[in-house]
């Protein structure tokens, strides 16, 4: 039996919003922050971060990607990025009790 998600509508309408909506940074690179893989090479190590071990990212590597980046560009692919590993995350409980 499917655990039901009374949520995954409004979720699923958030993730599309932010991953393929208007912004300054190109929707590709918010999907691939979203899932942790194929972002610019300088940003590989804080997606992975953001993925792995949100807890341990610095204030100090938002800054330095700020500076390249720009504050509005770096809000959008962190925000891409954490609610991608939030999603991932959550799938993998659901379909954990899927099987269960």
């Amino acid at each position: 039996m499917a655990v039901s998600d009374p949520h995954a509508n409004l979720r699923d309408r958030v993730l599309n919003r932010v991953l393929t909506g208007a912004g300054e940074v190109d929707p590709a690179i918010r999907q691939a922050a979203a899932k942790g893989a194929e972002v610019p090479a300088e940003l590989q190590p804080l997606i992975d971060k953001i993925h792995r071990h949100a807890y341990k990212v610095t204030d100090e590597e938002i800054a330095a990607a700020q500076q390249k980046f720009g504050d509005d560009r770096m809000f959008e692919i962190v925000v891409s990025a954490a609610l991608g590993a939030a999603n991932q995350r959550l799938q993998a409980g659901l379909k954990a009790l899927d099987e269960s």
